[in-house]
């Protein structure tokens, strides 16, 4: 039986949703695709590529395989998953108990900068409006 499936996000467009109810530091699925080097990496991203998951200094996973349904996962500021490394295997694991039906989100863990920090529309209390590592939050201007 499949633990999740594609469907419409409030957030935005397709996101990635629970079919059962998921136990909190449960495996769920793996960020899958092709492994490539960091040129490669910068060169795909340039080229508008958002699937992109970096593993270290040299090598990423490019996702926007649609055999990766991981690549539908939508980011939040207060997520139900995160993802763990092992070596070149990357997980999406359940940071708490998510019930069937839920929405299963984690932060993108994007880097601060001042030039192209993306909108965020999680919806989140906590929302900090930008797709940011928590990390970063305190850099930025308090919201009027």
């Amino acid at each position: 039986m499949k633990r999740v499936r594609i469907g419409r996000s409030r957030i935005h467009g397709d996101g990635l949703f629970a079919t059962v109810h998921i136990k909190q530091g449960r495996r769920i699925l793996r960020y899958t695709g092709e492994k490539i080097p960091r040129a490669e990496n910068d060169r795909r991203l340039a080229a508008g590529n958002v699937y992109i998951f970096g593993l270290d200094e040299s090598y990423s996973i490019d996702g926007k395989t649609l055999q990766n349904t991981a690549r539908y996962m939508n980011h939040s500021c207060a997520p139900n998953c995160q993802t763990e490394q092992w070596e070149d295997t990357v997980w999406i694991v359940a940071l708490r108990e998510i019930q069937a039906g839920e929405e299963l989100t984690y932060n993108y863990g994007y880097a601060f900068t001042a030039l192209d920090k993306v909108p965020c529309h999680c919806g989140a209390k906590q929302c900090c409006g930008y797709i940011l590592d928590p990390q970063y939050w305190g850099l930025l201007q308090p919201k009027r």
